[in-house]
């Protein structure tokens, strides 16, 4: 079945059964029988938003389905609601591969829901993409685990490097840190401070708040009376949304030339329609975007065809952050299974340790742990925003990369109060 506006609906309602029926979506399965791919989506609840990775996957279905499928066999997608809650994924995840029999698993969303799943896949043996957990593989150390998005080796410590070394660049050297009381944000904030003693900088201000805080205009007071000449945030969505906006009201002082790095928010359609031009100057980071350095031809058909569904259906209206790394994890599948000629996990992860693939969001070689070889995280700084039409996101120049240095595509304007104005 091609994906369409219907479809994706009809699909939406169906993974809303949960574990009451497995949601499979194909044009008819082959003889040999279909490869099937187990994973679960939260298609409702806190983390909803992020089931727009669901339209990535499928258009990579259609894609490979259309081209006979691999090995000769249809693909089929078999997928649950896992309602954004950490419970719901042990029984989910057991059930797709002792009930379904799917051939391959596709992590949850993040870090908290991939948890329970690290265990279980070494203990099975079974082989998975990983999608967005930072640092998910470090304690585990499966063999058969492999990332779709680029955060680095380290990623612990590295994944956010790209900001203090535009910092250094800057001549930054009294360097603030700011975070929520979450474990993605205290990771990223401990990451940060061993970016700072490496780089020879100091701390001078190092706050955490609880993660429900919406006014924030007593820390930043608090912040610019320690005249830092960086301020590294940690922060999620409705945070990262009450601080820039704090920002406008109370300001962070001249002294500071960089200011973001690690806020989750400013990713999604929603939060850069409703800031608008509250963000300008904030550098941050992201793992893929419109800019020259970045699109082809086919990254350009790729984000055409999710426009058309995630529109209508009321899902991220671009699309860059989450959706383009299901598509390629949906690539990286079908490099293991070509490689190995068949579905034995052990096979394909014998194949992605040893090879290179090539996919939608560059070219990624794993190590040990199945992070990629190379950091590919994205540091950009958000420039020339006017009003909140959501359209001017679509064109360059917008949220210019500023590192890596392969993929930049503009200058950072700084000291930040200047690239505000």
């Amino acid at each position: 079945m091609t994906i369409s506006r219907r479809s994706f609906g009809k699909l939406a309602a169906a993974t809303g059964l949960a574990v009451a029926a497995p949601a499979i979506w194909t044009s008819g399965r082959a003889q040999s029988g279909p490869i099937r791919i187990g994973t679960s989506f939260s298609m409702t609840g806190p983390l909803s938003s992020t089931r727009a990775g669901l339209v990535g996957l499928q258009i990579w279905r259609d894609d490979i389905n259309a081209a006979g499928g691999l090995l000769g066999r249809q693909v089929e997608i078999v997928t649950y609601d896992d309602q954004s809650t950490v419970s719901q994924i042990p029984s989910i995840f057991s059930k797709l591969v002792d009930i379904d029999k799917v051939d391959i698993l596709l992590s949850p969303y993040g870090a908290v829901l991939s948890a329970p799943v690290m265990p279980f896949i070494k203990q099975r043996g079974r082989f998975m993409i990983g999608m967005f957990a930072l640092a998910a593989n470090e304690g585990v150390k499966s063999d058969r685990y492999f990332h779709s998005a680029p955060w680095g080796p380290d990623a612990k410590v590295n994944w956010a490097r790209g900001f203090f070394e535009l910092g250094r660049g800057a001549g930054c050297k009294r360097i603030a840190i700011l975070n929520a009381d979450v474990e993605f944000a205290k990771v990223s904030a401990a990451g940060g401070k061993m970016a700072v003693k490496d780089f020879g900088q100091e701390v001078v201000f190092d706050q955490s708040y609880p993660p429900n805080t919406s006014d924030f205009s007593a820390i930043l007071r608090n912040l610019r009376a320690a005249e830092p000449d960086a301020v590294f945030v940690c922060s999620y969505p409705p945070d990262s949304a009450a601080l820039v906006r704090g920002l406008s009201e109370v300001g962070v002082g001249d002294s500071v030339k960089l200011f973001g790095g690690g806020m989750v928010g400013p990713q999604y359609a929603s939060t850069l329609q409703a800031l608008g031009p509250a963000l300008n100057g904030i550098v941050n980071f992201n793992l893929f975007l419109p800019e020259k350095t970045m699109l082809t031809p086919a990254v350009t058909k790729f984000l055409d065809r999710y426009t058309a569904i995630a529109v209508p259906e009321k899902l991220d209206a671009l699309g860059y952050y989450i959706p383009p790394f299901y598509y390629a994890a949906g690539e990286m599948i079908a490099a293991a299974v070509k490689g190995a000629g068949s579905t034995d996990n052990a096979a394909m992860a014998k194949w992605m340790h040893a090879n290179p693939v090539k996919t939608l969001v560059g070219d990624a070689t794993f190590n040990e742990t199945g992070d990629w070889t190379q950091r590919r995280v994205l540091m950009t700084q958000f420039q020339g925003i006017k009003g909140n039409d959501i359209e001017q996101f679509r064109q360059p120049g917008r949220q210019v990369i500023l590192d890596p240095p392969a993929l930049k595509s503009g200058d950072l304007i700084s000291p930040f109060m200047k690239a505000r104005s």
